[in-house]
C-alpha cells in the first residue's frame, strides 16, 4: 500500500471536537437551523482548508417538523394521556384530534382494525452479530466466507445484535393503512431503554393516516385494557410539511489524474444524533484534512468531499447528486462513505450501558476481488476488529448506507457503517460515539484511498 502520512492525520481529539461542535446546535433534521448551520459550518471548513470548487448544490425534499402529539385513552369515563411521538410524515390531524376505538392488530384479522385506531406492536429485529457474514456467504455462493471477518478477540461469535429497523422497515404503517383504520398506534415492543423518540419512518413518504409511537409500558397497558372490553382514544397528530430546498456541500482537491475518488457521508440526522450522523461529519472533515495536507502528486485521483443532505427524507441528497453528476460517473474509480463511529450499547440490570465494544463494523464493498483485498489490508493493518467485509447487495438492491444509491450507478464503493439500536433516536448522545475508532477507521479509509494510485475508474471496474 502506498505510505500513510501519519502526521497529516488528525488526531482523536480533533475529530471529536467536529463532533461535539455538530452536536451542539440541537435537532438536525433537514431544513432545521442546525442543519442549515451544519451546511454552512461544514462549507466553510472546506474553504480553510483550501480546497477548489467549494460549492452548495440545491435538493429539494419534504420539510416535516412535529407541531403536536398526543394520545388519549378513554376508560370508564377517566382520561389518560399516553406520551407519544409522531410518525414523522403521517398524516396530520386538525386541532381536535380523531377519535376512534382502539382495536389491537393481528395478522390473522386485519379487517378489525377497520374504522379504528390500530394498535401495532412493532419489535426490532435482532439476530446473531455474525448474520451478514451469513448472507454475505449466501448472495455470493461461497463456500467459506470466513475471510470477511476480521475479530481476532472473538468477541463477535455467540454474540447478538439489536437492530435499529423493524422487518417492515419503513413500511410499518402500510398493512393498516392497507386495512382501513383511520390511524396508527405503534407500540415498540422490544424497545431497548423503553423510548417512544424513534424517527421511522424516514422516507419522507407522506402517508394516508395519522401515527404516533408509544413505549412498551404504555403499549401493554392499552392492550390490557383493548383486550378487556372497548376503549376508545383520541389522536392528535399535528405537524407542518411543504418542500424546501437544502444543500449537499462538496468540495474538491487536484490528484495525480482526473480521474476521481468521491468521499462522502450526511450532515442531517434525525436529533441531534452524535453517531447519525455528527460522526459522518467529522470523519469526512478529517479525510479532507488529511489530503489537504498531502501535494496534489501524491493524492492517488482527484478527489471530490460529498456532505449531503436530506438523508433523513429518503436520502434525497445523494439521489440528486447522482443525477446531477451521472455523466461524471464513469470517471469515479471508488465511492467511500463513513458513517456512525457507534459505540454497542446493551441492556444490563435495567438500564442501558455500554458494552465497552464498538457496534459491528459493517465494510460494504463492490465484489471486485482486488478491491476487497485492499480493504482487508487496512482494516487488519489498523487493528479494527469486529469488522465485516460485505458484499453491497447483502441486505438488498444497495447497502444500507446513504451512499448506497451510487452501487445502482454503477461506481465501485466502500461503504463504512455501523448500525446500533439507538440511531434514529433522541438517545444518540456524545458518549454513544465510540472515541477509540475515531482515528484507526479515517487511517483505514486513508491505506484505502492511497491505494486506488495507478488505478483508472475502467481498470477497478475490470477488477
Amino acid at each position: 500500500m502506498s505510505t500513510l502520512q501519519n502526521a497529516f492525520v488528525p488526531d482523536e481529539r480533533t475529530i471529536f471536537e467536529w463532533i461535539e461542535t455538530v452536536f451542539a446546535r440541537g435537532v438536525r433534521r433537514p431544513g432545521y437551523a442546525a442543519d442549515r448551520w451544519t451546511e454552512n459550518f461544514c462549507l466553510e471548513r472546506f474553504r480553510q482548508l483550501g480546497l477548489e470548487n467549494v460549492r452548495l448544490e440545491p435538493v429539494t425534499l419534504p420539510y416535516w417538523e412535529p407541531v403536536e402529539s398526543a394520545l388519549i385513552v378513554r376508560e370508564d369515563g377517566r382520561e389518560s394521556r399516553i406520551p407519544c411521538f409522531s410518525l414523522p410524515h403521517s398524516a396530520t390531524t386538525d386541532a381536535d384530534g380523531l377519535d376512534a376505538p382502539l382495536v389491537q392488530w393481528r395478522d390473522e384479522t386485519p379487517g378489525a382494525v377497520s374504522g379504528a385506531l390500530a394498535i401495532v406492536d412493532v419489535p426490532l429485529m435482532r439476530g446473531p452479530a455474525e448474520l451478514p457474514l451469513m448472507l454475505a456467504g449466501a448472495v455470493t455462493g461461497e463456500a467459506d466466507a470466513n475471510w470477511r471477518r476480521y475479530d481476532p478477540g472473538g468477541t463477535l461469535a455467540g454474540a447478538s445484535q439489536v437492530l435499529p429497523f423493524s422487518y417492515q422497515f419503513m413500511a410499518v404503517m402500510d398493512a393498516s393503512i392497507a386495512a382501513g383504520a383511520r390511524g396508527f398506534v405503534g407500540v415498540l415492543s422490544d424497545y431497548p431503554g423503553d423510548s417512544n423518540q424513534y424517527y421511522v419512518p424516514y422516507d419522507a413518504v407522506a402517508r394516508a393516516i395519522p401515527g404516533v409511537w408509544i413505549n412498551r409500558i404504555d403499549g401493554a397497558r392499552i392492550r390490557q385494557l383493548s383486550g378487556a372490553g372497548s376503549v376508545d382514544g383520541r389522536l392528535v397528530s399535528r405537524a407542518i410539511r411543504h418542500d424546501i430546498t437544502c444543500y449537499n456541500v462538496v468540495g474538491e482537491l487536484p490528484g495525480a489524474d482526473d480521474d476521481v475518488v468521491i468521499v462522502g457521508s450526511h450532515h442531517d440526522g434525525p436529533w441531534a444524533s452524535a453517531v447519525e450522523d455528527a460522526s459522518g461529519v467529522a470523519m469526512v472533515l478529517a479525510q479532507a484534512t488529511y489530503w489537504s495536507r498531502v501535494a496534489a502528486a501524491d493524492r492517488p485521483h482527484r478527489m471530490v468531499f460529498l456532505l449531503n443532505a436530506g438523508h433523513m427524507a429518503g436520502g434525497a441528497g445523494v439521489r440528486t447528486f447522482i443525477e446531477r453528476h451521472k455523466a461524471e460517473l464513469a470517471r469515479v474509480v471508488l465511492e467511500v462513505h463513513l458513517e456512525h463511529a457507534a459505540s454497542e450499547i446493551v441492556e444490563r440490570d435495567g438500564g442501558l450501558v455500554a458494552s465497552g465494544h464498538p457496534e459491528p463494523r459493517w465494510w460494504f464493498t463492490s465484489r471486485l476481488a482486488p478491491l476487497e483485498a485492499i480493504v482487508r489490508e487496512a482494516i487488519v493493518a489498523e487493528h479494527l476488529d469486529r469488522s465485516m467485509i460485505l458484499p453491497p447487495e447483502v441486505f438488498g438492491p444497495i447497502p444500507t448506507t446513504d451512499g448506497g444509491p451510487f452501487h445502482l450507478a454503477g461506481v465501485p464503493l466502500v461503504n463504512f457503517l455501523t448500525a446500533p439500536f439507538y440511531l434514529f433516536d433522541a438517545i444518540d448522545t456524545l458518549d454513544k460515539i465510540h472515541r477509540p475508532s475515531l482515528t484507526p477507521v479515517t487511517r483505514a479509509a486513508i491505506r484505502i484511498i492511497a491505494a486506488t494510485r495507478g488505478v483508472g475508474a475502467a481498470a477497478m471496474r475490470q477488477g
